[in-house]
């Protein structure tokens, strides 16, 4: 297949790319400054700024572009960026594909499990991806980002949501910022710590990606897809189980004001938010996790690094 790919130098996608390439597929990559290598596609999504011709023949699209969500503090202003970024890019990208002819088959859009709000799933049980929307800023955001993509699904193509969970991954996000201090045996867990965590490794993110490219007419994936592991944990759990792998203590506790005085409104939607998820479209489509469990998860991903 020919696959374009947005926000190809983030976590997801910088392991996504050689991937694809490495399963013999031919690679696109759209990017905001001039082309510098071949295979790179300029685009402008502020502006509007898509030349169709330069997408003709793509046979798939996965978007991943957006501004990060825990990269700074949630200004007005950037909470400004974080909209903008998803959603003018992927209207963009959403337009730009309906008209191509022939058209290409599937578009795996980028969004995330903030769709469900700050305490989904709960004591209650796991919640699938037939929850309604929940409440705040994240929650109306990730709504309108779906929405987004509205004008790919009309002209059939098959569009999967991509409600992606927290990526574990030794060299980039959430983790990545974790691990000098837990090394230092200062981690701990952050506020009560019952907060559930629902995550996958960067591994089985791009194996899942994979699999709903590669779907075929009898059972291909559309809407959304919660892209988590089959086992959410609470956030003490998690501190146990890394330190547990690092063989570090982890007595440290971070209150819940201290977050929210560094964090502002990220504290509470982000590093706070409970999130009890389950990933059933993937797990009825099919699709095996080669990381289910968090102890063995975080061994594997600090076994890459070492």
């Amino acid at each position: 297949m020919r696959i374009v790919v947005t926000g190809a130098s983030g976590l997801i996608g910088s392991a996504l790319v050689p991937a694809l390439r490495d399963d013999g597929h031919e690679v696109d990559v759209l990017v905001r400054r001039p082309p510098r290598a071949h295979g790179e596609i300029r685009w402008d999504p502020g502006a509007g700024r898509l030349d169709p011709a330069t997408l003709a023949g793509v046979d798939a699209a996965v978007h991943l572009a957006g501004a990060g969500i825990g990269d700074h503090r949630w200004t007005a202003s950037y909470q400004r960026t974080l909209r903008d970024s998803r959603i003018d890019g992927t209207g963009l990208l959403a337009r730009t594909l309906a008209g191509l002819s022939p058209q290409p088959r599937v578009l795996l859009s980028g969004s995330a499990i903030g769709w469900y709000g700050t305490a989904a799933g709960g004591d209650t049980g796991p919640l699938d991806e037939s929850a309604p929307a929940g409440d705040g800023f994240l929650a109306h955001l990730v709504e309108d980002w779906e929405a987004a993509a509205q004008p790919a699904r009309d002209a059939g193509i098959r569009v999967c949501a991509l409600r992606t969970g927290v990526v574990l991954a030794a060299d980039g996000g959430a983790l990545a910022r974790q691990l000098p201090l837990f090394r230092l045996g200062l981690g701990g867990r952050l506020g009560s710590g019952r907060q559930w965590l629902s995550w996958i490794t960067l591994t089985d993110q791009v194996r899942a990606l994979r699999f709903l490219l590669e779907a075929g007419p009898g059972d291909a994936v559309a809407g959304p897809v919660n892209l988590v592991a089959p086992e959410p944990v609470t956030n003490a759990r998690f501190t146990a189980a890394l330190a547990s792998a690092l063989h570090r203590p982890a007595f440290a506790t971070v209150p819940r004001v201290a977050l929210r005085v560094a964090l502002g409104g990220f504290a509470d939607e982000g590093v706070l938010a409970s999130q009890r998820l389950s990933p059933t479209v993937l797990t009825e489509a099919g699709f095996r996790f080669t990381h289910p469990g968090i102890e063995t998860a975080l061994r594997a991903v600090l076994a890459r690094q070492a």
